[in-house]
């Protein structure tokens, strides 16, 4: 009997002592997610400022930092994310170094062959503006809403996307290019000039009439005829094939009409939101986590890459438009996926020394260029619902 009761008495101190270290395991893996996060950020803020090489993206079958010059389209995402690491942590180390990638964007604000304007100068010079009241900022933004407008054609109502292809291409116009009207917005909201507003809410009524489909879902490229204003096809470059859904492009609308009904307050610009987010939430291909492979009719899916800076955008987006609308749903997916992303799958390990936070974006799939690894704006949109998701008190 003697036995047996030692050997009862140990059994229970061991379970006793197992459920007592229940907790502080549990306590230890958040802790070990705001580490391995923090580790990250200082990642950004050690990367050495280079007008050439502005951190893109990451290859990791050549473990290679892919570093572009300013002229492209992604390089306002670095700066932009040491900004919002900034507003995130109240810390003047990424204050200065956003400050000094910033000033390597300089030249940009002329760049009239780029439509691109709103991701390159906003997301830096906007953000460091609204930190700083910097006045050199502000004429930058203004120069470069000047710039941008160069290239809207009256007769379409439009602003030109991309100048290549244009043997096929006579007036392309992505749904991409609605995220960059908000520069033209706040530069109204500077100037007090209302030209730029116009420009940017005739641009988003020409994509609300033939960007869309019945379904809520979005073309990616609309060309159109120079001479009448007619659209000439409805296109892709970077979805599965014309029909299908992009995931990204369709972050893009929805984000990007959320965006001009707050500065509008124009129902319609609500509504095509609502209708495209509820496509996209309801879609049965939309994985369990939130997080979207690349396209939504993509042939392999459950195999298929998924697409971080899709979700990343929709988080952030869908953020606002809860605030909008009130519709708890938005909200809750915007939660989901940051918690998705908060976790070991998603963060980068501590031990790679590279300038990105987030894997498993895909850039462009159909080139197999940037596909499944780490990618700037995946970075800048999961900061940007990271500070968004505070601001609501979530």
């Amino acid at each position: 009997m003697q036995l047996s009761f030692v050997g009862l008495l140990a059994t229970f101190l061991s379970l006793l002592l197992l459920a007592c270290n229940e907790t502080p395991k549990n306590a230890q893996q958040t802790v070990d997610i705001e580490k391995l996060l923090s580790d990250r950020y200082d990642k950004l803020l050690a990367f050495k400022a280079d007008s050439v090489s502005f951190p893109r993206s990451y290859d990791k079958k050549k473990s290679e930092i892919r570093m572009v010059a300013s002229p492209d389209w992604t390089s306002g995402f670095y700066p932009g994310n040491l900004w919002l690491l900034d507003k995130l942590l109240v810390d003047n180390r990424f204050r200065q170094k956003a400050e000094v990638w910033t000033n390597l964007m300089i030249n940009e604000q002329f760049n009239d062959r780029t439509h691109d304007m709103g991701f390159k100068i906003y997301c830096s010079y906007g953000n460091g503006y609204e930190i700083t009241n910097n006045e050199e900022y502000k004429k930058v933004i203004i120069n470069s809403a000047k710039t941008l407008s160069t290239r809207f054609n009256e007769k379409i109502g439009s602003l030109r996307s991309w100048d290549w292809n244009k043997d096929i291409w006579e007036f392309p116009v992505i749904i991409d290019n609605m995220m960059n009207l908000e520069l033209l917005f706040e530069t109204t909201r500077l100037t007090k000039d209302s030209f730029y507003h116009n420009l940017a809410v005739t641009h988003a009524n020409t994509t609300l009439k033939n960007h869309f489909r019945e379904d809520g879902s979005s073309y990616h490229v609309v060309v159109y005829d120079t001479l009448a204003g007619n659209v000439l096809m409805k296109v892709t470059h970077q979805g599965l094939n014309d029909e299908s859904v992009w995931a990204r492009g369709q972050a893009w609308g929805i984000y990007g009409y959320t965006m001009a009904y707050r500065y509008t307050q124009d129902q319609r610009y609500l509504d095509r939101a609502k209708a495209s987010a509820d496509f996209f939430l309801s879609h049965p291909n939309l994985r369990e986590d939130g997080i979207p492979y690349w396209d939504f009719y993509d042939p392999d899916i459950p195999d298929s890459p998924r697409d971080v800076s899709a979700g990343a955008i929709m988080a952030a987006g869908l953020f606002e438009l809860a605030e909008h609308t009130g519709t708890q749903r938005y909200a809750d997916y915007s939660k989901k996926v940051l918690k998705t992303l908060q976790s070991t799958e998603y963060i980068l390990d501590a031990d790679l020394d590279l300038p990105f936070i987030l894997d498993h974006s895909t850039g462009n799939w159909p080139k197999e260029d940037e596909i499944d690894g780490p990618i700037n704006y995946g970075d800048y949109y999961f900061l940007e619902a990271l500070i968004r998701s505070k601001g609501m008190g979530m």
